[in-house]
């Protein structure tokens, strides 16, 4: 039993990681905004997870727009993508960095 019982946090915090990186997946920051909203680590990562998809969906209007759009909708996709890899990171690490250019947004959000 000592051995379930020194390896349950792990397994906790390996939960917790699991779900604060559905953050950074597009809408599926609903999932750990709804399951661990209690969780500080989890919610600052909901923070900048929003902002990203708040960040992606200017980027999808953006790209409606002929030309000008059509050049940088694909440059600002792959930039939200570098971004959401970086948040990933930042989970696997377990640190609350804020993601460049859209994260100074995510600190005025109330959850």
């Amino acid at each position: 039993m000592t051995q379930t019982q020194e390896t349950a946090p792990h397994a906790v915090e390996k939960q917790v990681n699991v779900i604060a990186i559905l953050s950074y997946l597009w809408v599926l920051f609903i999932i750990p905004l709804l399951i661990a909203k209690d969780d500080a680590f989890v919610k600052y990562h909901v923070k900048q997870g929003i902002a990203l998809f708040i960040a992606e969906l200017i980027i999808m209007v953006v790209g409606m727009v002929p030309l000008i759009g059509w050049v940088l909708a694909p440059i600002g996709a792959i930039i939200t993508l570098i971004l959401a890899i970086m948040g990933i990171m930042n989970v696997l690490q377990g640190k609350e960095v804020e993601l460049p250019i859209v994260g100074q947004y995510a600190r005025s959000f109330k959850i």
